[in-house]
């Protein structure tokens, strides 16, 4: 259904081009005649580190002809936080809070997959309510940063009031969000075995009536923008990638899924139940900037659907696993049980201790497989923590994707990719 509905939106037609890639024919313009080539000297032009147009401190070197730009360099490594190696010196769960600050439009998706790739090396399993809130919190990271990406992106190419309508929404998940977590930022909200805190009264009402009433915000930008003239030429044919070029890049999330390449970890490696969701997966075709912008679109309506199931099974229960080796002890338990209060004073003092071994595991983040690595000696402390970041991967394509494009066809690009330098740089 997604896909129907991503490949009806496309309004010019498709052919392939020299190299055998699909792309877009704009509607009126073959056959035109074009103006023989000036020559001149190629200008050097220093993108960023400080623009807004690079969403974050990132630094494009662009060697242009005229407009046309010939190469782009990226330069990245101005906001390094060595976050991989300070989780060397850090318990497991003090790691937490670092991942708040990588994908920082996403905290609580980066904090799950954090979470679930410690209980895979401890062979732990969570409560069924502990499962479900987690799909809610990664489905709500999904929103806030699709809709961000959606907004600037809107502001980058020329428009205004989709940004207005995108954050509007999105204020309203950071209020359900700090209502759960008290932070509308770093939330820091699971713990290895279960999660900080259950969702307060009425946080169901509030998530439940936003869901009735979101899509309605989408139809309103798509009314907008999907079938706008300016939009449909800044951005078809812009940026194209076919998805064996794709996968050669390692692309993934929308990127990848834009230029057709069907993979989804919730589907094809799924974790917290999502095989028992009923949810699409949107492809795109020809993988230009139009197709990103369809693809997200769509997974927004995908993710409602998604957070409305989840509300709709939430059970009851606990949120933490019955250990208290792994969950610290109720407070009254420690200050009135001997045993209760040894295991408060060993998880704080020592933290929790896996066992010898290594684990990987990924997730589907909002920007695309984020997977986390973590190689255990016994103590409460990793020997390597290790961040498969999606943007950073994703970035690397864009030079490929930039050459032969006009200079405002870069900021385009550039915004397609939909970075997060904390997660590039870490």
């Amino acid at each position: 259904m997604a896909e129907k509905r991503v490949m009806e939106m496309a309004l010019a037609t498709t052919g392939i081009d020299s190299a055998g890639r699909p792309v877009r024919i704009p509607l009126g313009v073959e056959g035109e005649d074009v103006e023989p080539e000036l020559g001149g000297e190629h200008m050097l032009l220093n993108l960023g580190p400080q623009h807004p147009a690079t969403h974050g401190v990132l630094r494009l070197v662009v060697e242009l002809d005229g407009e046309v730009v010939v190469r782009c360099v990226p330069h990245v490594g101005y906001l390094h936080s060595g976050f991989e190696k300070l989780g060397e010196y850090r318990h497991y769960n003090q790691i937490i809070p670092l991942t708040d600050r990588t994908d920082y439009l996403a905290p609580m998706s980066n904090n799950v997959g954090l979470a679930l790739a410690v209980e895979k090396l401890m062979g732990l399993t969570i409560t069924p309510r502990c499962t479900v809130l987690r799909v809610i919190a990664c489905e709500m990271s999904r929103i806030i940063s699709h809709l961000v990406w959606l907004g600037t992106t809107a502001i980058d190419i020329g428009a205004f009031t989709p940004f207005l309508w995108t954050f509007q929404e999105r204020e309203k998940i950071y209020d359900l969000q700090e209502a759960w977590t008290g932070a509308r930022l770093t939330t820091s909200l699971t713990r290895v075995g279960g999660l900080m805190a259950d969702i307060p009264d009425g946080f169901v009402e509030g998530l439940r009536t936003f869901c009735q009433n979101f899509h309605k915000t989408i139809d309103e930008v798509e009314r907008a923008l999907t079938r706008n003239g300016i939009w449909v030429a800044r951005t078809q044919g812009i940026g194209a990638l076919s998805g064996e070029e794709a996968i050669n890049w390692s692309l993934s999330g929308p990127m990848l899924r834009a230029s057709g390449v069907d993979y989804d970890v919730r589907k094809d490696r799924p974790y917290l139940g999502y095989e028992t969701y009923d949810f699409d997966v949107p492809i795109g075709e020809v993988g230009d900037v139009y197709d990103r912008y369809l693809v997200r679109v769509e997974e927004l309506r995908q993710s409602n659907r998604i957070l409305e199931q989840a509300l709709d099974r939430l059970p009851d229960g606990p949120i933490n696993v019955d250990d208290h080796r792994v969950i610290l002890p109720p407070k009254h338990a420690a200050m009135s049980d001997m045993e209760s209060m040894i295991h408060h004073f060993k998880q704080v003092m020592e933290g929790v201790k896996p066992p010898v071994g290594e684990a990987y595991l990924p997730i589907e983040s909002p920007k695309g497989e984020l997977a986390y690595y973590f190689v255990s000696d016994g103590t409460a402390k990793p020997v390597r923590w290790r961040i498969r970041p999606p943007a950073f991967i994703n970035l690397a394509a864009l030079p490929r994707m930039a050459e032969g494009h006009l200079l405002s066809d870069l900021i385009a690009i550039n915004a397609s990719v939909d970075i997060v330098m904390g997660e590039v740089d870490r």
